[in-house]
């Protein structure tokens, strides 16, 4: 059990690089806009916008490689990812070099919340699945935490901060390079692959006290009944749909519109630029916080309580956040309800979408269902952030607020209608379960 979570925390260490990366941007925001002189149309777009296309692509595509390197040399390759794009961007002289070196680190992130949940779903027992998988969004939330103290604590060095905030992200990113050489190959990759011998090595090391024959001839019949099959065939209609609405829904709450724009939220309800930025560490603090108790409660209460517990909490903080923004609430009253916000999406969405998405689809095409669940949140990712500036400018944060509020309206009722429980059950029985 103690390798299984070793080689866990290794994969989900590629959803750390993800949270610093998504979020380290916030810090250098406005500066990178003054200093270019961009406009809010091409500043949210391209300066702050290309690392989320990155991501889209990454998300689209990184399906290929998961299913033809393999999960292992797929996480190597995002480490050098994040590292290039990190040194690239501390360096760069000009919004489009800027650009581009984020939409190569985009790349990392979307191909990470493909290869990285389809490994750990893969090693992991079924009892501990979901709590091994949500590993990866508390390194996520980790990533968010150090990456806001990091801007605080950069700010104000010089007048080149930006670059610090932006080039110390290449520290972690070698380390967890060089770390995914110790981890073993997917068992279920391996059987994909006919590399049956690989994998009962690797699959006596997972399930010491259980018949690796057996188990490996369960994956082997669950990959021979289906060798030409896609996630579009209308058998799997059912774990697509669910895929498509779990990855819609997350972005509809605007939780990366926040992440993104933290500190310019918090001005727009009138805090200081260090007040604002200090804010950012508390949403940091309270989402590392609730995530840890999504992520133990998980495989207790299951997937479809916590996503209860986040739609009611969404409603009620996003609802609060854009009537104090009608009524020009001030002082302390938007951080606090952002908090709560923060708290809803780590204990629901935050700690469900990367373990229920990994589990719904059979092990031949876990690869593809992810990258389709996954390109589904980069996409929307990529357009509502982009949007916030214009969006803020023209139709203001109250309006923003209360679409985002109905949309989880719309969650609540597809978690009490729709969404099925995956609690402790085997990914091969799943996936019966679950295809029509």
């Amino acid at each position: 059990m103690n390798k299984i979570l070793m080689w866990s925390i290794t994969a989900a260490l590629a959803g750390f690089l993800f949270g610093f990366d998504v979020v380290v941007i916030s810090g250098a925001d406005k500066k990178l806009q003054t200093l270019w002189g961009s406009s809010d149309a091409f500043h949210g777009a391209v300066v702050m916008g290309m690392a989320l296309w990155g991501t889209v692509i990454g998300a689209i595509f990184g399906g290929i490689p998961t299913n033809t390197l393999g999960r292992k040399k797929t996480l190597f390759i995002i480490g050098v990812l994040y590292a290039l794009s990190a040194i690239g961007t501390a360096l760069s002289n000009d919004p489009y070099l800027f650009a581009f070196f984020r939409f190569m680190g985009g790349l990392g992130v979307g191909a990470s919340t493909i290869a990285a949940p389809a490994y750990i779903s893969e090693i992991a027992p079924a009892k501990d699945r979901g709590r091994m998988v949500s590993l990866y969004q508390f390194n996520i939330v980790l990533g968010i935490l150090i990456a806001f103290l990091s801007n605080y604590l950069l700010s104000g060095i010089g007048d080149n901060d930006w670059r610090w905030m932006l080039g110390v992200q290449a520290i972690p990113a070698a380390i967890y390079t060089l770390c995914v050489f110790t981890i073993p190959e997917s068992p279920r990759w391996l059987v994909s692959h006919s590399r049956i011998e690989d994998a009962k090595k690797v699959m006596k090391i997972l399930s010491p006290d259980q018949d690796s024959e057996t188990l490996i001839m369960q994956m082997e019949d669950d990959h021979a009944e289906s060798p030409k099959e896609n996630i579009f065939m209308k058998k799997y209609r059912f774990p697509l749909m669910l895929a498509f609405l779990v990855a819609f829904f997350n972005q509809m709450s605007g939780i990366n519109a926040f992440l993104y724009y933290a500190p310019r939220i918090f001005g727009e309800a009138g805090l200081g630029e260090k007040t604002a930025l200090l804010s950012s560490i508390g949403i940091g603090v309270v989402n590392m916080v609730f995530t840890l108790v999504g992520v133990n409660l998980i495989d207790k209460v299951g997937r479809r309580t916590l996503m209860y517990l986040g739609s009611v909490g969404y409603i009620i903080s996003l609802g609060l956040v854009s009537m104090a923004f009608y009524f020009h609430w001030s002082g302390l009253a938007i951080p606090i309800f952002l908090f709560l916000f923060i708290a809803s999406h780590a204990i629901g969405q935050g700690t469900v979408i990367w373990v229920f998405i990994s589990e719904i689809f059979p092990n031949h095409l876990r690869a593809s269902g992810q990258a389709f669940g996954s390109s589904t949140h980069w996409l929307l990712a990529a357009i509502i952030p982009s949007l916030i500036p214009t969006l803020f400018s023209t139709i203001g944060a109250g309006t923003v607020f209360l679409v985002f509020t109905v949309a989880m309206v719309f969650q609540l009722l597809f978690v009490m209608f729709m969404m099925p429980e995956t609690k402790g059950i085997s990914l091969e029985k799943l996936s019966k379960t679950l295809t029509k």
